[in-house]
């Protein structure tokens, strides 16, 4: 009722000739990171503009994101809805002759601030004119941005600002584009992160390749981090700052073979920090958040009443009530069919294979290119990988796992069939099913193959016609794969 009101007051001083003031807001999401900034814990690299914006407003220790893939995650949080309930769940689905619509209620949240009298815009950084990362899995209007900057907006008119970064996409995926990080760090910083600084997950192995990708990628950090402090400065040189609430927040985990696309801790934990006028400076919440959620908070902060049929919650507001539990959901990413779906409380991770017979690292282009990938396969063949690293090896998986998350955060003691959890085995299966249910999770019906060659073709057509043979090749060898295992019900 509050922000009703609120919102009739905002509306009757307009239409009287006072100034609009409620509060832009500013989304700063990078691709492909984790939480690894100094606010966050992390020692190798220093990340001081996110860090000020943790200490001058509240960060999220326990926020995740309900898809570990870029276009399934941002489909969610720009509609404030499970990409499962809306049909978004395939990665890049939707782009070939058969599209996808969303369900007739649902608005992108861009356009209900633009109803409430936003300038809404959506750009990469440095702002350069050109429209920022979208990758929607459906059907849209473009209309729904005004522009690519806040500086486009009419004088006194609040704005709602998305800046979207390559984040950890800038390392690139092989040695030229782990050298050209690290130049670009020595130009902006003066150094390279340097590789003796690395400290790697004990499920990953010492490669020359994986820390050389990892420290790449810590230089990714920073430069994301410089990239926030350069927003920062062009909102106060702008004179808007001071009434600006900044939202940073990833889109999924680091890309690695355990990360992006699996729905361990390390594809799904983001850092989630929000500061700006009314957020209590230097707080720190520890309640467990979903990704969609900054939809409805950065309604509720602008004063728009959050809509009905929104999944998302208002995790500032004062009614709030923390959630017991999160979930995300994996299906086909690119050419690769999958089927996994988790549930998370606090102290325990329960993840369901539903396709147990297939190996972990199905055969994937984007995922089989990176050399951090070549090199685990490369030392599991030769026998060089222990009993953790080897867990994302395997040919086959188990229906069911269970990670006890406070005693093993790295997610390495699979707990399912051990007779003392059978309990919290249980409660975990309970907490999934009733959400699958719940939500309407149409990942429970598997994709025609209809879609599923429609979807393809974009893939086949970027590198046929003597483009890229060996790439077309390779594609057209998982699409058979994938569609063999599929036949032999696997």
């Amino acid at each position: 009722m509050k922000k009703i009101i609120y919102s009739l007051v905002v509306i009757l001083g307009l239409s009287i000739g006072r100034a609009d003031d409620r509060p832009n807001i500013v989304w700063i999401i990078p691709d492909d990171m984790s939480a690894h900034f100094g606010c966050y814990g992390e020692t190798a690299v220093e990340t001081p503009h996110v860090d000020a914006l943790a200490a001058g407003g509240v960060k999220f220790t326990n926020a995740y994101v309900t898809a570990p893939v870029c276009s399934t995650c941002r489909s969610a949080f720009i509609t404030g809805m499970y990409q499962t309930s809306i049909g978004a769940h395939h990665h890049r689905s939707g782009r070939g002759e058969l599209k996808i619509e969303l369900p007739e209620q649902i608005k992108l949240v861009p356009q209900i601030f633009q109803e409430a009298g936003y300038h809404t815009s959506i750009s990469g950084w440095p702002g350069n004119g050109k429209s920022g990362k979208t990758d929607y899995n459906f059907e849209w209007d473009k209309s729904v941005y005004d522009g690519t900057s806040w500086t486009q907006r009419k004088e006194g008119q609040p704005f709602f600002a998305q800046i979207q970064t390559p984040g950890g996409k800038l390392r690139g995926k092989d040695p030229e584009g782990w050298e050209k990080m690290a130049r670009q760090a020595e130009e902006i910083f003066g150094d390279r992160t340097p590789l003796e600084a690395v400290s790697l997950p004990s499920y990953y192995p010492e490669h020359p390749d994986i820390v050389q990708d990892w420290a790449a990628y810590l230089d990714s950090v920073r430069l994301t981090d410089h990239m926030v402090g350069e927003v920062i400065a062009k909102l106060k040189a702008d004179g808007v700052y001071d009434n600006t609430i900044i939202l940073f927040m990833t889109d999924h985990g680091i890309s690695h073979a355990r990360g992006k696309q699996f729905l361990y801790d390390e594809g799904l934990h983001v850092p989630l920090v929000i500061s700006g006028p009314g957020i209590e400076a230097g707080s720190v919440r520890e309640d467990l958040v979903e990704h969609i959620d900054i939809t409805a908070l950065s309604l509720g902060a602008a004063g728009i009443p959050v809509p009905k049929w929104m999944q998302a919650r208002d995790i500032l507001a004062s009614d709030y009530e923390p959630r017991e539990a999160v979930f995300a959901a994996r299906d086909r990413c690119d050419e690769t069919v999958e089927h996994l779906r988790s549930v998370r409380t606090k102290q325990f991770k329960y993840i369901r294979n539903f396709l147990p017979e297939r190996p972990y690292l199905q055969p994937n282009a984007y995922k089989d290119a990176k050399n951090i990938v070549i090199a685990m396969r490369e030392w599991h063949a030769a026998g060089k990988l222990n009993e953790a690293q080897s867990l994302i090896m395997r040919e086959t998986r188990p229906p069911e796992e269970l990670y006890d998350v406070v005693a093993d955060p790295e997610e390495i003691h699979n707990l399912a069939d051990d007779p003392e959890y059978a309990d919290q085995l249980a409660e975990m299966r309970g907490l999934l099913d009733d959400w699958i249910v719940e939500t309407d999770d149409q990942g429970r019906n598997p994709e025609s193959e209809e879609m599923y060659d429609s979807d393809m073709a974009p893939y086949l057509s970027k590198f046929g016609n003597g483009k890229d043979p060996e790439k077309l090749a390779i594609l057209e060898a998982n699409i058979a794969w994938m569609k063999k295992m599929a036949a032999e019900g696997k």
